[in-house]
């Protein structure tokens, strides 16, 4: 059976709605960072694509850093102790920086980084999601520009895995258990 098609799958936004709403988020990035010395970080692996979309519809001068982090290793849940796996390239001494990041689950990760960004001196720090489960929220975080908000499911898709799996759908999906 085909990933595409797997009927432990149920489409939650469809391809042509996660792109629609990038150009949407893209667009309100522009306006809002006009002048600015945009460096956009994508959280890895699951924010790639978004990423990847995202920066081709914000019509600006801009960096791309990545930096990779662990707080689910292979399970479904988050184990909120968070790992640096890969650190960023470039200092962010001074810079306007957009977090990129394909869900705000617990908040946990996405707290620590965003006290670490601060303490490398940036301009500022924001958060742009693709997805938010504030069902979730164990810490408090302000995420700037949500594409958006699911309930308290598990998803895949466009990005988000399970156990390194699902990534490559052009859509999100809940997954469902297998009876």
């Amino acid at each position: 059976m085909s990933e595409f098609t797997n009927s432990s799958l149920k489409v939650l936004f469809s391809a042509a709605q996660v792109q629609e709403r990038i150009q949407e988020m893209g667009a309100r990035i522009t306006r809002d960072y006009q002048g600015k010395s945009l460096a956009l970080v994508c959280v890895l692996k699951g924010a790639s694509l978004f990423t990847a979309d995202l920066m081709r519809a914000i019509d600006l001068p801009l960096t791309v850093d990545f930096i990779a982090v662990s707080s689910y290793g292979a399970a479904s849940k988050s184990s909120g102790e968070v790992r640096i796996l890969k650190d960023l390239d470039t200092s962010l001494k001074g810079r306007d920086v957009l977090v990129v990041e394909d869900i705000v689950d617990t908040g946990l990760t996405l707290n620590y980084l965003l006290d670490n960004f601060r303490r490398r001196d940036a301009a500022s720090v924001q958060v742009a999601a693709l997805l938010d489960k504030p069902e979730r929220r164990l810490a408090t975080v302000d995420v700037a520009y949500i594409g958006f908000t699911i309930p308290n499911e598990f998803v895949v898709g466009y990005g988000l895995d399970y156990a390194e799996r699902y990534r490559n759908l052009p859509f999100v999906a809940i997954l469902q258990p297998n009876d």
